[in-house]
């Protein structure tokens, strides 16, 4: 219980620090959660520059209401994860759908699909970035480098078994991004918002 308390006592005082408007604490958050956040942002929207603007959106928010965050509903991270998502979404949405209205192409079950598609896709990169470290080079030495488990459990020095373990709950953990409600989900990031 100790070490799982460590993370939420800094998430804790990170906002109390946030409140007291530290300059130098949304600088130490930014280091922290930017890549994060503009991967889940591109993820979503596929834009670079979108993106960007989505990473300033998200800390600009947290600076300016630092007390929308409640400890009790779980780490900051998940918080700016849900907060980086919805905000990726509704971008997406009015952007598509201003598309949409000048006579794009597609229609607006298309684009329910697309935003759909993109939560899912963010979701699984939430997912894997979270996931412990052992399992997350399982399952990177499995897909990217077609690794079976046996050569998996060669290449990180653990038994066929483990391999296995680690590849299974991996793979658990991944197809929890299709359930909006997901334990692998940050709380509140379900569905398309």
């Amino acid at each position: 219980m100790a070490k799982k308390d460590v993370p939420l006592r800094w998430d804790r005082k990170m906002q109390q620090r946030l409140a007291r408007g530290e300059a130098a604490a949304l600088g130490e958050l930014y280091d922290r959660f930017a890549s994060l956040v503009h991967g889940l942002a591109h993820r979503v929207l596929g834009d670079e520059r979108a993106a960007d603007g989505i990473t300033r959106d998200v800390f600009t928010h947290v600076w300016e209401h630092p007390d929308a965050y409640d400890p009790k509903q779980g780490p900051l991270r998940s918080w700016i994860a849900t907060l980086t998502h919805r905000l990726a979404v509704q971008r997406l949405r009015v952007t598509e759908t201003a598309a949409l209205a000048r006579g794009g192409p597609g229609t607006a079950e298309e684009l329910e699909r697309k935003v759909r598609h993109a939560s899912v896709a963010a979701r699984a990169d939430y997912i894997v970035q979270s996931m412990p470290a052992p399992l997350r080079a399982a399952l990177e030495l499995a897909y990217f480098q077609r690794r079976d488990y046996r050569q998996t459990a060669a290449d990180l020095g653990v038994t066929e078994d483990e391999a296995r373990r680690r590849l299974r709950l991996g793979l658990q953990l991944l197809a929890t991004a299709h359930d909006a409600g997901s334990p692998g989900a940050p709380p509140g990031y379900g569905g398309a918002a």
